[in-house]
């Protein structure tokens, strides 16, 4: 069975003084946490002093990108060594900001889940389509393409290794979320076709939602049967918010 996951991207968001606010409050919710793993993402800076404070607690952490190389005349970039120094569990690879904003190919992406992978770091590998895609009727074949460019350079075996969320560009920080139905519709076509290669590793990935997830519609979106669990943005800066969706279970 798989075991939900809620995982909080705080993106380029916090500061010393309110990221330990917020673990403090997470720490001490999460002790109630009992059907779900929950995981933080912070900033790369803030990785270590998270680190010390969930050590311990029931809370695991993780980056928001990883290098392609593991080291080398790479000016800003961080490798899955260092992720491993600081007991990273998982790294996000292909985010829609990381492929929108700053140009991650599906190959791109393909090597970050590669070089993670051979770190010791479980890739979370982001997919989803935009809203001109979806409104065209591309959203299958464009999700498609991005899980064949990881597959095609790593195995489907890999995929046993990772975690998949899915998330709708056009739902991602603006207020728009799809319907229970449209997210399941495109879990069950992600597991529909890891199946076609791979019926025990479809069956045992968890494929995560990642729209806008909020208090108030996470508990019908996890009810789902192929939707398991949350890539959360917004609502994860609030300690009350993303306790209640970790407790949607």
């Amino acid at each position: 069975m798989r075991k939900p996951l809620v995982a909080g991207n705080w993106k380029m968001n916090g500061s010393s003084e309110s990221i330990k606010k917020l673990l403090s409050a997470l720490i001490k919710g999460a002790k109630s946490v009992k059907n779900a793993e929950i995981a933080v993402c912070p900033p790369y800076i803030y990785i270590p002093g998270t680190a010390g404070m969930l050590s311990g607690t029931n809370i695991v952490w993780g980056s928001q990108n990883v290098a392609t190389e593991e080291s080398g005349a790479y000016t800003g970039e961080i490798a899955v060594s260092m992720l491993k120094d600081f007991k990273c569990t998982y790294a996000i690879v292909g985010h829609s900001e990381r492929r929108t904003l700053y140009g991650d190919t599906d190959q791109v992406v393909a090597d970050r889940f590669a070089r993670a992978l051979a770190g010791g770091v479980t890739p979370m590998l982001c997919v989803g389509e935009t809203l001109a895609e979806r409104e065209s009727g591309s959203t299958e074949a464009v999700v498609e393409r991005q899980l064949k460019a990881v597959i095609d350079k790593n195995g489907i075996q890999s995929i046993a290794k990772c975690v998949i969320a899915y998330e709708p560009v056009w739902a991602i920080g603006t207020g728009k979320t799809a319907s229970p139905e449209q997210a399941q519709d495109v879990h069950a076509f992600i597991r529909n076709y890891l199946a076609g290669q791979d019926m025990q590793v479809a069956n045992g990935v968890r494929i995560l939602y990642g729209g806008s997830v909020n208090a108030g519609n996470a508990k019908e979106l996890f009810a789902k049967a192929d939707i398991d669990g949350g890539l959360i943005g917004g609502a994860s800066l609030k300690a009350d918010d993303f306790l209640t969706i970790c407790n949607s279970f």
